[in-house]
């Protein structure tokens, strides 16, 4: 069973959080072993699959790093912090175009049984919208504010926004 977090309770640990402080849970959770890097990886993705052209997303500056708040029996995490800076280049393979993006925002992510998880998510972050996939049209979104974003089994992606704006950055490669 789920348990519903407040957005605006987890925005505002995260807040705290991401300025330096350490949440008592996070001294007394068996398994963490404090922040660790959490470098993200360059994908690319064929015409259609985000934007009506292909596209390459690589990371120029990554100070991401990770925080296991609580784990499973088994040892996998169950409640994760991510936080630090994040510059993304994302780049029209066809034309060659390009923008930098400030994805550096942080978030609470609670991973549950059935493979969904959810984010509770301050700040700035890129999310991929496939065809279909979610309540934001096919894209690569830069949603910015305080929100959550829930993933099904499927990743089926839920946006809920508290408040913040999203903008499809495939609209500045074209």
């Amino acid at each position: 069973m789920r348990r519903r977090t407040s957005v605006a309770a987890v925005a505002a640990m995260v807040a705290v959080v991401a300025a330096g402080a350490t949440p008592a849970s996070a001294e007394t959770t068996v398994g963490t072993r404090g922040w660790v890097p959490a470098p993200q990886g360059s994908f690319e993705q064929p015409a259609g699959a985000r934007c009506d052209f292909a596209i390459r997303s690589e990371p120029v500056r990554d100070e991401v790093r990770k925080l296991v708040l609580d784990t499973n029996p088994d040892g996998s995490p169950r409640r994760e912090l991510y936080a630090g800076d994040l510059i993304v280049k994302v780049t029209n393979t066809d034309s060659g175009a390009s923008t930098q993006v400030d994805a550096s925002g942080t978030a609470m992510i609670e991973y549950y049984p059935d493979g969904s998880q959810t984010w509770y998510a301050n700040g700035p972050a890129l999310f991929g919208f496939r065809q279909d996939g979610g309540t934001l049209p096919r894209g690569y979104w830069l949603i910015d504010g305080q929100y959550m974003m829930e993933f099904s089994p499927t990743f089926y992606k839920t946006l809920t926004m508290v408040h913040g704006t999203t903008h499809n950055v495939c609209e500045d490669l074209d």
